[in-house]
């Protein structure tokens, strides 16, 4: 009979209703994933299959494509292969609640630490050493968050093979464009507090100082790259022990509170505990990949070559910001020091993973 307001009825056959059988209709535990622990977890509820693919459910293939023919994700985005890129669950359990909460969290940790700095004037018993150090290169620090986070995680994010990987990639996303843009507004409220200050010595310091021209080049290069898995671990693994963290730990963390100041590690420590998560993740999913049983071989000789081609780029920009040591009034770590702590952490990462630096490579 037809619906005057909704047009014909549509009629369903019990052969049509037959023709298809939703996966886990038979199970008691009313759940079509295996649970990573004993029972689901809400991250795991609002995650897991949320975008499924034709190996999962979708009965009917793609519904759409691409104008080069390829449907919906394709596994020759990246040349690592899993034999189930499904098992994957970001050990941080990240989904949109405890994010929002995370980052509402962060922003006002920063902003109450700020408030407390100019109603303390704080500003005024900085040194002048560092007050440079800060406006040229802790200032300078948001090119590459932004590069990273826009231009790097942004894209990997949207190619990764499943929702899982995809939410983790893209909360590392969010958290370095956060980031840079915590430090722009920083350097706006510094602009402010500290006279003289010049708030836009950092775009000059990002495109002519050759101190940076190897971050640059490395961050550029990472942008570049057409394979999602490679810019992650390219990104994650190489560069930010190698460069990030030896910036923004080693020397941020190390000399701001010698020279009076306690507010802008607040925003970099943020930075490094974030990576820390962002890290997990991504030793959680290539550490699957390394030790496949169909493809684990194979994936570790096309890591290796990431690894050789990679290092060298995040290896010149660490040692080109060498001079950047030097130019705080108190000389609280040397370089070399530093670096053989970011040495000492990459070689770490690499083992946690059960991976080797090829022989050919130098740190």
């Amino acid at each position: 009979m037809a619906n005057p307001t909704t047009g014909p009825a549509i009629h369903i056959t019990n052969a049509d209703a037959g023709a298809a059988t939703f996966s886990g209709s038979d199970s008691r535990n009313y759940n079509y994933f295996t649970p990573k622990g004993r029972h689901a977890s809400v991250y795991e509820d609002v995650t897991v299959d949320v975008q499924p693919d034709p190996k999962r459910y979708l009965l009917q293939g793609w519904l759409y494509a691409f104008a080069d023919g390829v449907a919906g994700f394709s596994e020759t985005w990246t040349k690592v292969k899993s034999s189930d890129w499904h098992v994957f669950r970001d050990p941080n359990e990240q989904w949109h609640r405890t994010i929002y909460i995370r980052q509402a969290n962060t922003v006002r940790q920063i902003q109450q630490t700020l408030a407390m700095a100019k109603s303390q004037n704080v500003f005024a018993t900085w040194d002048t050493s560092w007050v440079k150090c800060v406006e040229t290169h802790a200032s300078t620090w948001m090119h590459p968050e932004f590069g990273l986070g826009m231009q790097v995680f942004v894209p990997a994010q949207r190619d990764a093979m499943t929702n899982m990987i995809n939410n983790a990639i893209c909360v590392n996303g969010m958290d370095k464009l956060r980031f840079a843009q915590d430090l722009a507004l920083y350097n706006l409220a510094l602009s402010e507090q500290i006279p003289g200050f010049n708030g836009s010595a950092h775009k000059q310091t990002w495109l002519n100082d050759p101190v940076w021209f190897g971050v640059r080049e490395n961050v550029e290069r990472l942008t570049a790259a057409p394979d999602w898995a490679e810019q992650v671990f390219a990104t994650n693994v190489i560069f930010e022990p190698l460069c990030g963290e030896l910036f923004r730990s080693q020397f941020v963390m190390q000399f701001a509170a010698p020279h009076g100041d306690f507010v802008t590690p607040v925003l970099f420590g943020i930075a490094e505990y974030e990576y820390e998560h962002n890290l997990a993740y991504t030793t959680d999913l290539f550490k699957l990949l390394v030790d496949d049983t169909e493809y684990g071989e194979e994936n570790k000789r096309v890591i290796g070559e990431w690894l050789s081609h990679w290092v060298p780029y995040s290896v010149a920009a660490a040692r080109q910001l060498q001079p950047v040591w030097s130019q705080p009034k108190l000389k609280v770590l040397r370089f070399v020091d530093a670096y053989e702590r970011a040495k000492h952490r990459f070689e770490s990462i690499l083992s946690n993973l059960g991976l080797e630096l090829p022989k050919e490579v130098q740190l």
